[in-house]
């Protein structure tokens, strides 16, 4: 990679953390990528689109941002004015549309296997049972993995299921979207929808939901292809 490259900014979603990016990161790493994938309260929406301002704010130019289910949502609630932003890449994530939410969208059909059982802690934070996250939420990832991810989870407050979305980052931003075909927790219809109608430049991958985790070379591969994309001087 040049100096020219855009830097790349990594969102996680809700029950996982910054290290869920791991065997992306290994692989734009040794293409010799910029990679950050900081970690996110996942307590509000306006908390998570702070954080990753912050972020960006840090990014010595031009940077893409890609982010993985409830990630998506932060990124697209970055709005028209995302710092340094040039491209957005959505990888089984959310793409709602000005006005919409996920609580909404989630009730136009019964609960999706991964997000059926859902435990509302005292303080209103959502958890994944271990049963539901490695049968469903990760099934496509070994077990035995994915039951450490569960172990590290971080729950997402409840509250950011009734967050309205405002102007949507990607009516501003070219995009790419990552559908996972054997997604269980976002239907994949839903996935399909989103990335139609912002236009994004669309694969579709035999993946779960984590498909960053299970399927790191294809989610690369997208990243790359938008990194190629986009316009940076240099």
């Amino acid at each position: 990679m040049t100096d020219a490259s855009p830097n790349l900014v990594l969102v996680h979603g809700a029950w996982a953390d910054g290290s869920s990016w791991s065997a992306v990161i290994e692989r734009l790493q040794a293409a010799g990528h910029k990679v950050t994938a900081p970690q996110f309260p996942l307590t509000a929406l306006a908390d998570d689109v702070a954080r990753l301002r912050h972020v960006l704010g840090l990014q010595d130019g031009p940077t893409i941002v890609a982010g993985h289910s409830y990630g998506g949502h932060i990124i697209t609630a970055l709005g028209e004015d995302a710092p340094n932003v040039v491209g957005l890449v959505y990888i089984a994530g959310f793409g709602l549309d000005e006005g919409e939410s996920i609580g909404a969208l989630l009730e136009q059909g019964p609960p999706t296997p991964a997000l059926a059982h859902l435990v509302i802690d005292d303080q209103g934070f959502a958890w994944l049972p271990e049963d539901d996250f490695v049968g469903h939420f990760a099934a496509d990832v070994d077990p035995v993995k994915a039951r450490a991810m569960h172990a590290v989870q971080q729950p997402l407050h409840s509250n950011a299921l009734a967050q309205v979305m405002d102007v949507p980052a990607w009516k501003a931003l070219p995009s790419w979207f990552l559908v996972a075909e054997g997604d269980q927790a976002i239907p994949p219809d839903a996935e399909r929808q989103f990335a139609a109608r912002m236009g994004a430049t669309t694969v579709e991958v035999p993946s779960n939901h984590v498909a960053m985790v299970s399927h790191p070379d294809d989610v690369v591969s997208l990243i790359q292809t938008a990194v190629g994309a986009v316009p940076v001087a240099g």
